[in-house]
Parts: structure tokens; C-alpha cells; sequence
């Protein structure tokens, strides 16, 4: 193999400013129990797998909550979950939504307090940062209205943006100002040193979007562009998650300024990579792209194999893409596809 001559930092920063890296960067993402399968499997660490693997792990920073101790068994929201077991892995899912039972936004003020700007700290980052600075730093993250789902629950809130538009845009307002306040301490407490700030939100199923194009430009993609604009003041890259059927809504995505898009969840409806390449790619970088649905974890080495060095072909022709899994990598996979993904990656993304 050639011999590397960028930092994980040097070589995220080509692909973002569309130039030629040494070679293409790889990003990893998993449940905790698909990481312990996988270590398990190398028989290493985790600092060995990631040198192993030649991973471009990103480092992530935020600050530490500090305002006042939820009751027992909440969180900070005053939302109760609980552990599920779904024979693979273990997800902690929501049982009890606070403000799910309120009609009016004078019922909400009377009786809910929302945590405030105050309640994180934000001075040991510059601290956090030091010796990092090799990596690509990420710092801010924002998703008002998966969020929302947990304060309303998940029914109610679908029902909300068409029955109770004004308690959706008040929770919404509450939770985009919040997020602004967020990212704008994070890069006051350490500027210049963020690289990725992800301003996200779940707007797809399998086969579509999960909220009509009206809905999302009505409740969303305001505080989106609030956010992103941010963002990009302070030097930043706008992360924009969303999993999913989400090509009808791309090009607003990219009018109010995303930049990088995850997952690629190539396998949803309308979700080709040679489509998006072909009508997304002068404006977007891809990140992910590796099906977790079918060839992480039920296919062979040969199709994982096969799949990377397509995903370069396709999303990768002319640059524009960071190779990684198209959402958390799941324990019921083998490990060796886990392997079979990155020493490929390794293998074929020489410039």
C-alpha cells in the first residue's frame, strides 16, 4: 500500500473542500454491542481497532449538563424510558412522553420547565480538544423534532402539526433556540477548532418522506437554516442526518445549506446512488453508504467486498465521499463483515 500522508483531520477536510485526499477517509459507527462483537472478534482494543482498520474516527465534544438532577427514572426532558431487549441488542425506548397530555401552550408553561441554555458547561473544552487535534472535531448536535416525538409521543406528535400547529411551532421554537445556544457555546468556548456540527432530523421511512414536503418547510427547515447558517459563520460544516427515503426533500435541504448527508440509505425508495451522484453530487458530500439492512449483516464477505468498491465507483467518482456504514453497525452481523468493509476501503480508496 502507498503510505498514508494526511491526518483523519487533513483527509476529512479534502473531501469537504472537494479536493484529492490521500486516500478516501472511513468513518465508524455501532451499537456498543456490535463494537464488543467486534473487538472481541480482532481480539484488540479499541485504540488497535481503530489503527487497525484504518478508521478516521471523528471526535466529538458538547458540553456537560449541570443544571438541576431529574427525578429518578427521568431524564433531563422528564422523559421515562425503558430497557428493550431485541435479541441482539438493547435499545432504551420511551414509555412516558411529559407533555403529552397537555391541550394548550398555557398548559405547557403552566406546568412544564424547559431546561435552559445555563444548565450545560461548556469550560472544560478547550481542555477536551487538546491532543486532537489531528482528528475532525465535532461539536453540536440538533434534532428538534425527534425530540419533540418524545415530549408529545410519537402519534401525538404527527397529530399536532395538523390539529395543534401552535403548540408543534411553540416545542419546535423552544427546541431550535435551545440547539442555537448550544452550538454557539461550543464554538465560543473553543474557536475555530470545529470542524462538523450536525443539524439533523429523522424525515424518512422506507418508502418516503414521514412528513409531507408542506410540513417539513413549514416546521423544520426554518430552524434548519437558522442552525446551518451558524454554522457556517463560525467556520463549521453542516452534518445533516436523516434516515431514509429523503430525495424529495434534498434540493430544499441544500437551498437552506447542507453540506454533508448521512446515512445514504441507498436501499429506500427513490435513494439510487447513481441518482443522487448524478443530481446531488456538486453539491453534496455523501457520507455512509454501506447497506446495513442486507449486506452488513446477512450478506458475504464477497458482497460487502463488493459493495465498498461500488460505493467508490459510484458515490466516490470525483471525490465527494466518506465511506462508512448507512446507519449504527448492528450486532446480529458477522464481525467479518464489519472487517471485510474497512480493508476494502483501505484496499481500493487510493487516489
Amino acid at each position: 500500500m502507498p503510505k498514508e500522508t494526511m491526518t483523519p483531520r487533513e483527509r476529512w477536510l479534502a473531501v469537504l473542500n472537494r479536493q484529492t485526499p490521500d486516500r478516501a477517509p472511513m468513518d465508524y459507527t455501532a451499537t456498543p454491542e456490535a463494537t464488543e462483537k467486534l473487538l472481541k472478534h480482532l481480539g484488540c482494543d479499541w485504540d488497535e481497532m481503530i489503527r487497525g482498520l484504518h478508521i478516521d474516527m471523528r471526535c466529538g465534544v458538547g458540553g456537560n449538563y449541570v443544571g438541576p438532577p431529574p427525578p429518578e427514572g427521568l431524564d433531563i426532558w422528564g422523559c421515562e424510558y425503558r430497557a428493550v431487549d431485541y435479541g441482539c441488542g438493547v435499545y432504551s425506548e420511551i414509555v412516558s412522553a411529559p407533555l403529552a397530555n397537555y391541550r394548550s401552550i398555557e398548559e405547557i408553561d403552566a406546568n412544564y420547565r424547559w431546561p435552559t441554555p445555563d444548565d450545560w458547561d461548556y469550560s472544560h473544552l478547550p481542555e477536551a480538544v487538546k491532543g486532537k487535534e489531528h482528528l475532525p472535531i465535532t461539536g453540536g448536535c440538533s434534532q428538534p423534532m425527534y425530540q419533540y416525538t418524545f415530549l408529545r409521543g410519537e402519534e401525538q406528535s404527527f397529530v399536532d402539526l395538523i390539529e395543534n400547529p401552535d403548540i408543534a411551532h411553540y416545542c419546535l421554537d423552544k427546541l431550535y433556540d435551545l440547539a442555537y445556544q448550544d452550538f454557539l457555546r461550543i464554538f465560543e468556548a473553543i474557536p475555530g477548532k470545529v470542524m462538523i456540527t450536525t443539524v439533523a432530523d429523522d424525515m424518512g421511512s422506507q418508502n418516503g418522506l414521514l412528513y409531507s414536503p408542506s410540513q417539513i418547510r413549514e416546521f423544520l427547515l426554518p430552524g434548519m437554516k437558522r442552525l446551518m447558517d451558524l454554522v457556517k459563520q463560525h467556520g463549521s460544516r453542516v452534518f445533516t442526518h436523516s434516515d431514509g427515503s429523503i430525495r424529495d426533500i434534498l434540493p430544499d435541504l441544500i437551498d437552506i445549506g447542507a453540506q454533508i448527508i448521512d446515512p445514504v440509505q441507498w436501499r429506500c425508495a427513490g435513494m439510487e446512488r447513481e441518482g443522487l451522484k448524478r443530481d446531488f453530487g456538486d453539491k453534496l458530500i455523501f457520507h455512509g453508504g454501506v447497506d446495513n439492512q442486507q449486506t452488513l449483516p446477512f450478506g458475504s464477505v464477497d458482497d460487502v467486498r463488493r459493495e465498498v468498491i461500488d460505493n467508490y465507483r459510484i458515490l466516490g467518482e470525483g471525490g465527494g465521499y466518506i465511506l462508512g456504514p448507512c446507519h449504527n453497525i448492528q450486532a446480529v452481523g458477522p464481525p467479518e463483515n464489519v472487517v471485510a468493509m474497512y480493508e476494502t476501503g483501505y484496499e481500493y480508496g487510493w487516489r
